[in-house]
């Protein structure tokens, strides 16, 4: 995919340098992942439930707003105990979401949310009416034709021109029949889990069977699994002896609980990557010691490359020693961490290859491109491969590193501007999809 600048370009923020080792404790805000998909289950389940320090995002925010459009009740509170008012962390917030009758006609503004645009229409399905779905110009471009075959096959109306993308409506008729369903998610493990969130409400439940190439970030898949159970649902998988490629969600009732979201372990990414490259020491306070979350990987790559962590009770901390080996690593499961583990690599003393990664393409942006032009255009020297990069490290000078609306992109040049002066990031601003307040927080670590 080519890759193209908008002609109107935000303020550039330089990415502060870093002078010397990074010690510093981040908190950092509740998982996206976990939020969107705990506020679909407790929309769907048959008693109110509360969802405690959600991640306040773009991403989340617009899930909220969506579900808020088809009845749901969402009451946002806050505690006498939250630390500065107007946080964007969640400390001492809790959102409590009372389960309605679903109805349309509604419109659904997705933004560019993977989580939205593809968890939402099988929900939409279930309500009572017309449901439209629309978005950011970029989120016409990504794929939506696996949730939408397989909701035709399951009993849904919807007209989307035959796209099989945005904009699209949804026909819903107050239930839908489920059933046996076969789809290719290896573009995005999001089809899977969509049909599997909604059907314990389907009067079949639902069987997806996967019928495609390798599938992507199977940690989001297990998370899906781990939440529905959670609530009650009835989930057979292959992770525990099922049929492979093959997920059945009986039809039940799902309960009303009361969760508290884990720290966003894949945002945690660049400030453990401060301490590696500074030879420094990053705490993460409340690192959960068992989780789904993929970013629980970066403990073992960010270790092969260079450094070490200790897990204790308060959290993760990570400390660097100053040097970055090259890593050979498969992502497949991890996607979303590439960003991030390229721009360590570039600044490595070794080449590194991470594969695996085709489904970058249609993310955000085309990701393996985009990190591809702007590592170069800072003087790197990266090659894309058929599913990922090479990257051979060379000295690297300042420059604009643009984002293309890319809240990764935004927090991998960030990451290399801790070692490389002049780096200057367009559009930081966009890293408030996931990671509210990344410039503060970013210079916070700093200590400035």
């Amino acid at each position: 995919m080519a890759m193209t600048e908008s002609s109107v370009h935000p303020a550039l923020w330089p990415a502060p340098y870093a002078t010397g080792a990074v010690e510093a404790t981040v908190t950092v805000p509740g998982s996206k992942s976990v939020t969107n998909r705990a506020l679909v289950l407790a929309a769907l389940a048959a008693e109110p439930g509360w969802l405690r320090r959600p991640l306040r995002s773009r991403d989340s925010l617009l899930m909220a707003e969506a579900l808020r459009a088809l009845g749901v009740g969402i009451e946002e509170t806050v505690s006498s105990s939250s630390t500065v008012a107007g946080s964007h962390d969640g400390e001492g917030e809790a959102w409590r979401v009372i389960p309605a009758g679903l109805h349309g006609p509604a419109t659904i503004d997705v933004g560019n949310a993977g989580t939205v645009m593809r968890f939402l229409p099988p929900v939409a399905a279930l309500a009572d009416g017309a449901v439209r779905f629309d978005g950011d110009p970029r989120s016409y471009e990504r794929p939506l034709n696996g949730v939408i075959d397989a909701l035709r096959v399951l009993g849904a109306r919807i007209d989307d021109d035959g796209r099989g993308s945005l904009p699209m409506t949804v026909f819903g008729s107050g239930a839908l029949d489920g059933g046996p369903v076969e789809i290719d998610a290896s573009s995005s493990s999001q089809f899977v889990s969509a049909l599997l969130l909604s059907a314990p409400r389907f009067n079949q439940g639902v069987e997806v069977r996967h019928i495609g190439g390798t599938l992507p970030s199977m940690p989001h898949i297990r998370m899906t699994v781990d939440m529905l159970r959670a609530v009650g649902a009835q989930v057979d998988e292959p992770e525990t002896g099922g049929e492979p490629n093959v997920w059945r969600v009986s039809p039940s009732a799902l309960l009303g609980r009361d969760l508290t979201v884990e720290p966003d372990l894949s945002n945690a990414q660049p400030f453990l990557a401060a301490a590696l490259i500074t030879g420094g020491r990053v705490t993460i306070p409340d690192w959960p010691e068992r989780t789904t979350q993929p970013g629980d990987a970066l403990r073992r790559i960010f270790t092969e490359m260079g450094g070490s962590c200790e897990l204790t009770e308060s959290g993760l901390t990570f400390t660097g020693t100053g040097r970055i080996h090259g890593i050979d690593v498969d992502l497949g499961e991890v996607g979303e961490l590439t960003p991030g583990i390229a721009a360590v690599a570039a600044l490595a003393d070794s080449p590194s290859t991470l594969r695996g990664v085709a489904h970058l393409r249609l993310h955000e942006t085309d990701r393996l491109a985009a990190l591809t032009k702007e590592i170069n255009e800072l003087g790197g020297d990266v090659t894309e491969t058929e599913d990922g990069l090479h990257i051979r490290p060379r000295p690297l000078h300042g420059g604009v590193f643009h984002t293309y609306h890319d809240h990764r992109m935004a927090t991998a040049g960030s990451i290399i501007g801790l070692a490389v002066e002049g780096v200057q990031i367009e559009n930081v601003a966009t890293t408030a999809k996931t990671l509210p307040d990344f410039p503060r927080m970013w210079a916070g670590m700093l200590g400035a």
